[in-house]
């Protein structure tokens, strides 16, 4: 039997179902970018704009691998939803047991790969001597501690496949209040430095998924696993591979671009790394609105599907991109409006001339990001969608896509425009995924539907 923790979404209305599903998961969204703010404010205030450039660097190597891990555990979860959907409990579990199996071996060869190559890509992309060895102490921390990420998304993913958005919720705000303790423990009375912020996002993350494991335990019979569930099913493991592996190099795909850029923005030294780091910290936390309605709509075409109801994840790609477009029209006004206020958060230091020309750039960075916000959230709608009713190659093709329009403009732009050449990179890549994903989902979902109708 089903709990009631729960959420069908086959049935109800999709425009408020689709936003008391995504209400609690961009609260959740909001707190997990506020402590990561709080990392960089704490960083940049309290060591000093060396180590903020530090941290701020490693971000696309982060997402990279996080990246990777991220998606690929929300793939997992989409036939775990199809199996909800259908009413398919037996079958469900049995999903989750091989969904167990597979991120124990990923987390131990991501791990891996990502530590024994942090050095040599952190030269790779011209990292400055200032602040180089920083830079490894931070990211290394956070790639030894990859199976506490892999542990809290796993679970969160799947709590969520079953229309259960507020449960990772709650233990994400306690895992950010922590954070933020562990932050000032671990800085300020340890005096461990970019290390000890690393080592607190870590620990934070652990716990959240731990509290995750034994909520799961203690009310949610429907995902209580026998011996049986972890009988190996080559068959089902590479389905569920067939779907993650693409949403997860998707995400890979779109952080090689970055890293490429970055290499590009590092040629401009620390000052203008701050700078960018500042200001996407707020451009991450305006934006969540975007990935909070995809990770909503990939359950709800999933759940969907299973239940053979293709007209309801038409209607609610309607209606959801509807939504994201308001909130990205709201986003626009907020960080050209309040922008730099939220920057100065971040900057601390004796030279005003120093200070002000960080401010300067991140406040050019965040008005050209702006205009382009309705492109970046469409893409999230799209992608979703055709990742939840199992079609993954055309959002891996909206990476791809990403990735070369990325990589072109951080090669030739920087060179034309400066640092607004580096700024107009992001922008481009995310025009030119939004058509392709635009075309591409309204084409699949035609073919799906008349596979449905026969």
């Amino acid at each position: 039997m089903a709990s009631n923790r729960t959420k069908d979404m086959t049935v109800g209305n999709p425009t408020k179902l689709i936003l008391l599903f995504s209400i609690p998961l961009l609260i959740g969204n909001i707190f997990q970018q506020l402590y990561n703010m709080v990392d960089t404010i704490i960083v940049g205030r309290c060591i000093d704009t060396d180590a903020l450039a530090a941290v701020g660097l490693t971000g696309p190597m982060s997402f990279l691998v996080i990246g990777f891990v991220s998606g690929l555990t929300s793939g997992f979860a989409v036939l775990v939803a199809q199996h909800f959907g259908a009413k398919d409990e037996e079958g469900m579990r049995h999903c989750v047991g091989i969904i167990i199996i597979l991120s124990v071996l990923v987390t131990v060869g991501v791990t891996a790969l990502a530590v024994g190559f942090t050095r040599p890509l952190l030269r790779l992309i011209n990292t400055p001597d200032n602040v180089f060895e920083q830079s490894y102490q931070y990211i290394v921390t956070i790639f030894l501690g990859i199976g506490a990420t892999v542990l809290y998304n796993v679970l969160a993913c799947i709590l969520r496949a079953l229309g259960d958005s507020k449960t990772p919720l709650y233990f994400l705000m306690v895992s950010s209040v922590l954070n933020i303790g562990l932050d000032f423990l671990f800085i300020m009375q340890f005096g461990l430095g970019v290390r000890g912020a690393a080592l607190a996002t870590v620990l934070s993350q652990g716990v959240s998924g731990v509290l995750c494991f034994i909520y799961i335990k203690w009310k949610f019979p429907i995902l209580h696993l026998s011996k049986k569930d972890f009988c190996w099913d080559k068959k089902l493991a590479l389905k569920h591979l067939s779907i993650g592996l693409p949403m997860a190099f998707q995400f890979s795909i779109t952080a090689i671009g970055v890293i490429v850029l970055q290499g590009a923005l590092n040629l401009f030294g620390s000052e203008k790394i701050a700078a960018y780091t500042a200001a996407s910290k707020v451009e991450q936390l305006v934006s969540q609105p975007a990935g909070t309605f995809g990770i909503t709509m990939a359950n709800y075409a999933g759940q969907n599907l299973g239940a053979g109801r293709v007209d309801r994840v038409r209607k609610g790609v309607r209606q959801a991109t509807i939504l994201t477009l308001c909130f990205a029209v709201f986003g626009m006004l907020v960080m050209m409006l309040l922008g730099s206020q939220l920057t100065k958060l971040f900057i601390e230091g004796e030279d005003i001339a120093q200070v002000e020309g960080i401010l300067a750039a991140s406040k050019q960075y965040l008005k050209i990001v702006a205009a382009f916000f309705p492109f970046l959230f469409v893409i999230f709608i799209y992608r979703n969608a055709m990742q939840g009713i199992g079609h993954s190659l055309m959002p891996l093709m909206g990476g791809v896509t990403e990735l070369v329009v990325r990589c072109v403009a951080a090669v030739t732009l920087p060179g034309m425009l400066g640092f607004t050449g580096v700024c107009l990179a992001g922008p481009l890549a995310w025009v030119s995924a939004a058509v392709l994903l635009g075309i591409s989902y309204f084409i699949i979902i035609r073919k799906v539907e008349r596979q449905y109708s026969k």
